[in-house]
């Protein structure tokens, strides 16, 4: 056995570990791969004494395809988060302005400075699949993909069972959210803490989508990865699995069940983990299917600054509504 340990460019989230791991493990010469996101390594364990430049170059060309490039030293890399920033934010805030426009004119309520509508769970699901959720439940789905993909299209049905047992899961839970939330009498003052409760977790997760906390990432022990891979064949545990996702330590997740929780009904709280969980849906089913490559491509950085602005702005009229609504300040804006 021979150790090797090559710099990495180009991840963005843990899905991109799971990924990387997934691809190089795959190889006959490859004994174990781990990936180091915080400190943007990948240490691999081969069976030969083959020569390290030469391994570099073979391993690289397998996930230059996906965005990532090897290198033996760490490259200098330009400073770009300065010149993103500027870019994501007047976008940022175009979609912003967006919404408060749309929520003024009575097409849509967002619940924007006040109570969390499904509309608003719909819209933080979609930021969500492309964050921590893709972080954390594409992890899931990369590895159960990544074996299935080797096999007929026919055995895609334990994806499908994995997604319907979500989309059901979040309905059922939610709603035993709320109906908790009605039983134990959450009264306003408890509600509105709540509120505020979320919304410090969004604002959180926005500062973390923008970089201040880029050094916070949250992924799950390779060994659950490798479970799930062998269920493909079943059908009770890829609807348990989908169902158990709404355990998993998503930020974006928690939130919304901070929300249903707070909403005191078994119909709202459903109605409000439903849209989450559908919002985050596109994306991740895309990525089921091996089409989703934004996470993995040149404008990841940009996206995901653009949807830690929003997250932030969102976050933070949750915020100062939920302080108004308390009496603790004067309400800044009558949205």
């Amino acid at each position: 056995m021979k150790n090797h340990l090559f710099h990495v460019t180009g991840t963005h989230c843990p899905s991109c570990k799971i990924l990387i791991e997934d691809i190089l493990q795959e190889q006959d010469l490859v004994d174990k791969v781990t990936v180091n996101l915080k400190d943007e390594t990948i240490a691999v364990v081969t069976k030969n004494e083959q020569d390290t430049n030469e391994l570099m170059q073979s391993l690289g060309a397998l996930i230059k395809p996906n965005g990532y490039s090897l290198s033996l030293e760490k490259l200098a890399v330009e400073n770009k988060n300065n010149d993103i920033i500027w870019q994501a934010l007047p976008i940022g805030m175009a979609l912003l302005f967006l919404f408060f426009l749309l929520q003024r004119s009575g097409i849509l309520n967002f619940g924007i400075g006040g109570q969390t509508t499904p509309t608003t769970s719909f819209l933080i699901g979609l930021i969500a699949s492309v964050s921590s959720c893709l972080a954390i439940v594409g992890g899931l789905i990369l590895s159960l993909s990544a074996k299935i993909s080797q096999d007929d299209i026919s055995d895609k049905k334990t994806i499908v069972l994995f997604h319907f047992g979500r989309l059901a899961g979040f309905v059922i839970l939610g709603g035993l959210l709320g109906l908790l939330g009605e039983i134990i009498g959450i009264n306003f003052t408890v509600s509105a803490i709540l509120g505020l409760l979320a919304s410090v977790v969004m604002l959180w997760l926005g500062l973390n989508l923008v970089g201040v906390f880029a050094k916070s990432k949250i992924t799950l022990p390779s060994g659950i990865f490798k479970f799930f891979r062998r269920i493909e064949h079943k059908t009770l545990a890829p609807l348990l699995v989908g169902l158990g996702t709404f355990f998993l330590p998503c930020g974006f997740t928690q939130s919304m069940q901070i929300a249903a929780l707070s909403s005191g009904s078994f119909v709202t709280g459903s109605l409000i983990m439903f849209s989450f969980a559908l919002g985050t849906f596109p994306v991740l089913a895309l990525l089921s299917f091996g089409s989703a490559s934004l996470a993995h491509s040149k404008y990841a950085p940009l996206f995901f600054k653009t949807a830690g602005i929003v997250v932030i702005g969102l976050g933070s009229f949750a915020l100062l509504g939920g302080l108004a609504g308390l009496g603790i300040i004067r309400p800044l804006f009558n949205i």
